[in-house]
């Protein structure tokens, strides 16, 4: 089997990867606003899309609304990504997963050690994997620079 595809310039790559960067943040701080007022908590914090320091619990509303953020945030990310990048929708979110755990260790000054984040974090990941590959498949496919797999 041989692997078809179009090589992509750097340039459009790091363009790619910057709006994908500004469609996770954009997203989770939006989703985040909606879910704290949702839950009617009194302090809306700017590090949400950064905390994983709060307690886990069922009981802490934060908890429910850090968590809830998250998994939206990355469902969303990868129906969107899809329409940005429309192949290789995988990469860009490993990458932008990547830089969004890089910038958390910055932002808490702490490397995160608590696995129910984790947890949340690879089980999000997933959801935008999945989305975006299919709707990028799906959308793309009567495209023919799109990648596709064939034998001699």
């Amino acid at each position: 089997m041989a692997f078809k595809g179009k090589a992509v310039d750097s340039k459009t790559v790091f363009i790619n990867l910057l709006l994908c960067l500004l469609i996770f943040y954009s997203l989770f701080y939006m989703i985040g606003s909606v879910c704290f007022g949702a839950f009617r908590l009194d302090h809306f914090d700017g590090l949400i899309p950064f905390d994983f320091k709060t307690e886990p619990a069922e009981s802490n509303s934060k908890y429910l609304v850090n968590l809830l953020s998250l998994e939206l945030t990355y469902f969303c990310s990868g129906l969107l990504f899809a329409a940005v990048v429309r192949r290789c929708v995988w990469d860009y979110a490993l990458t932008v997963t990547f830089l969004h755990v890089l910038l958390t260790s910055l932002v808490m000054l702490e490397f995160p050690t608590v696995w129910q984040w984790w947890l949340a974090l690879g089980s999000g990941l997933f959801l935008m994997i999945c989305n975006g590959q299919l709707i990028a498949y799906f959308t793309c496919q009567s495209d023919q620079s799109y990648a596709s797999f064939s034998i001699y």
